[in-house]
């Protein structure tokens, strides 16, 4: 028994070790300080404005070590860190509202290592510093908006119909409520939702008061409820790009919640005030002829209503809203040359332009009143002025509509695609106006139900701490298993040593993101990767004091051991799994790196090991064995 490796089974380690070996390596590299510039709205950097960031910055004496183009963007490489958040200041200057700058870390790996795919793990926020949220989606305050439009739907079609009702109204959740004027007409209106509310369920009916109960059906609820999270999901991936964060994580967690991770953030308020806000504008023309009277009685007519400035003035609008933010395609904030005030600049898509040209053209020496719409939720207070808790514990929140008037200019000339919005309080409040215009207004409120801020100091501290632990571990265990195993010993340490390697290459190659909970998996599979090898070592001393000769206690020794380990790995998979698709953020990157280093401890422990002690005792007669 001479235990040869075979020649493919040696070229198929040697392949995955230097495979392992080069993908691991862009890690040693580090990253230099840079820039990121991306374009708003999807938009490209075209090759004029990559020139002209080039040449303000070295205008301005800041050394630019290399500037590239990048599927999302203008990535400039800066020298020393110093100079990165004065040359982020600049490039803003420089571009105006127009384009996003990020700070952000770049790698520094060699060009020929980027070009065959290796990238350096990205760093979770414990371990660089950010912002991170839990938000809740307020998924029954879209429920409500499809029952209000089913209304007004509904209302419609009965009066197309020639089916006249007495009301027609929303109820609580998914329920709606119709009552006719002639009960005969019954069996019409019952067939006329049957031919077009196929999404609508009839829960009963009454031919004596005419009356119907309706229900969104299921299928249509949890459209809608997905459309609320992917809306949502997008409308909060566009406010993060106006904010200019490099690295953003927004995904999907259960059935009503979003995770943001905002790597580098360290303005929590101003990350809540933006991803919060479901903000939006709606154009009304003022009533001139009822002003006075209903500003005296505090009375409106009915086509009118009363709404006030930020100051508390009051105004009399018309209810018809002439268009909203939905028609906004572009905003931006500037400085009014003339007054020295904050202005925002709106441009509108086509829908919205014809109709403020025609509805400006119109109305000529009339006023135009801009309204400020924003959705807030706080918490339902007791009569002692503490927030009600829900039977999960959490604050029960009632949402409430803030509606300000802006600005109320008088129509002067005939508006078209692009003009400017004018009563904003600061030129910051301004920005973020035109960052939640642009980005699009949030399908259904949101709260955040959890937030953690981590400092760049003490996610380097993390670094160092995670740093430590798996230098500490690894150092005890390659210290232990020569003293106890002796030669064999030292080959469980180059199994060991590689299966780190691999498991930095795993990650890297996946571009998985590495968190504190992560070098936690780490250091546990250090302990449990040498597990294996004890199986084997201690078999084959076994063999040895049964008498077997040298060469067949290694046969048996790694046969025997190898379903024993199989079982065990196996077990802790299935528990790593379980771990990641029932886990939360921290518990899945715990499980993602123990599964990673089950997997290579396996190859490391059976394959690699084998390999070199046949390397080192098989083919030749061995009379002892120094284990």
């Amino acid at each position: 028994m001479l235990n040869r490796t075979p020649w493919w089974q040696a070229l198929f380690i040697a392949i995955i070790v230097f495979g392992g070996a080069l993908y691991a390596l862009p890690n040693l590299f580090g990253s230099d300080p840079g820039i990121q510039v991306r374009a708003t709205r999807g938009g490209s950097v075209d090759i004029q404005a990559a020139t002209r960031i080039g040449e303000v910055l070295r205008a301005e004496g800041i050394e630019v070590r290399h500037l590239e183009a990048a599927p999302t963007g203008i990535r400039i490489r800066l020298s020393n860190a110093e100079q990165q958040l004065t040359a982020r200041d600049i490039v803003a200057d420089a571009l105006g509202d127009t384009y996003t700058t990020a700070l952000t870390l770049l790698p520094a790996t060699p060009n020929w290592l980027g070009r065959l795919g290796g990238q350096p793990l990205f760093l979770g926020l414990d371990l660089r510093g950010g912002v991170y949220f839990l938000l809740e989606v307020d998924l029954e305050d879209a429920v409500k908006r499809a029952r209000d439009g089913y209304v007004a739907e509904l209302k419609s079609a009965l009066r197309a119909a020639k089916l006249r009702y007495r009301s027609v109204r929303g109820l609580t959740g998914d329920e709606l409520d119709i009552v006719l004027r002639d009960a005969g007409q019954l069996a019409d209106a019952e067939r006329l939702l049957g031919r077009d509310f196929t999404e609508l369920e009839l829960a009963a009916s009454d031919p004596e008061t005419g009356s119907l109960s309706l229900k969104i059906g299921a299928d249509r609820l949890g459209e809608l409820h997905e459309f609320a999270l992917s809306q949502n999901m997008t409308a909060l991936r566009s406010r993060i790009d106006q904010l200019g964060v490099a690295e953003p994580v927004v995904q999907r967690q259960g059935q009503s919640r979003i995770v943001v991770q905002l790597p580098g953030v360290q303005d929590i308020a101003r990350a809540k005030g933006i991803l919060g806000r479901a903000a939006t504008l709606q154009m009304h023309l003022v009533d001139e002829e009822n002003t006075i009277a209903a500003e005296a009685s505090g009375q409106a007519p009915a086509a009118s209503r009363l709404y006030r400035f930020r100051d508390g003035r009051p105004i009399l609008l018309k209810r018809e809203v002439i268009y909203s933010g939905d028609n906004i395609v572009n905003a931006a904030a500037s400085i009014d040359q003339t007054s020295g005030g904050a202005v925002v600049s709106i441009t509108l898509d086509s829908a919205g332009a014809r109709i403020n040209s025609r509805v400006t053209g119109e109305n000529i020496g009339r006023r135009l009143a801009v309204v400020y719409q924003e959705q807030v939720s706080e918490p339902l207070l007791d009569n002692a002025g503490l927030p009600l808790l829900d039977a999960g514990g959490q604050p029960q929140l009632q949402t409430r509509l803030i509606e300000e008037v802006l600005t109320a200019p008088v129509i002067r000339d005939q508006l078209g695609r692009r003009y400017q919005i004018e009563g904003i309080g600061s030129v910051q409040e301004a920005r973020d106006l035109a960052l939640m215009l642009r980005a699009g207004a949030l399908a259904a409120p949101v709260r955040i139900v959890e937030e953690r801020t981590i400092g760049p100091s003490l996610g380097q501290a993390n670094i160092n701490r995670g740093f430590f632990s798996v230098l500490l571990g690894f150092a005890l265990v390659l210290a232990f298993m020569p003293f106890y195993y002796r030669t064999f010993g030292w080959v469980a340490n180059v199994a060991l040593s590689i299966n780190l390697v691999l498991i930095i290459a795993v990650l890297s190659l996946f571009q998985a993101t590495l968190t504190l909970p992560g070098v936690a998996g780490i250091v546990l599979t250090v302990g449990m990767a040498v597990d294996a090898n004890v199986l084997i070592f201690e078999r084959i001393r076994e063999e040895l004091r049964n008498g077997n000769s040298p060469q067949a206690s290694i046969h048996v020794g790694y046969d025997k051991a190898f379903s024993t380990i199989v079982d065990a790995n196996i077990t802790t998979l299935i528990a790593a799994l379980v771990l990641f698709n029932f886990g939360t953020g921290p518990i899945k990157g715990f499980a993602i790196t123990l599964s990673i280093g089950i997997l290579t401890s396996m190859f490391s422990a059976i394959l690699l090991t084998r390999a070199l002690v046949n390397w080192r005792y098989g083919g030749r007669r061995v009379l002892e064995l120094p284990i």
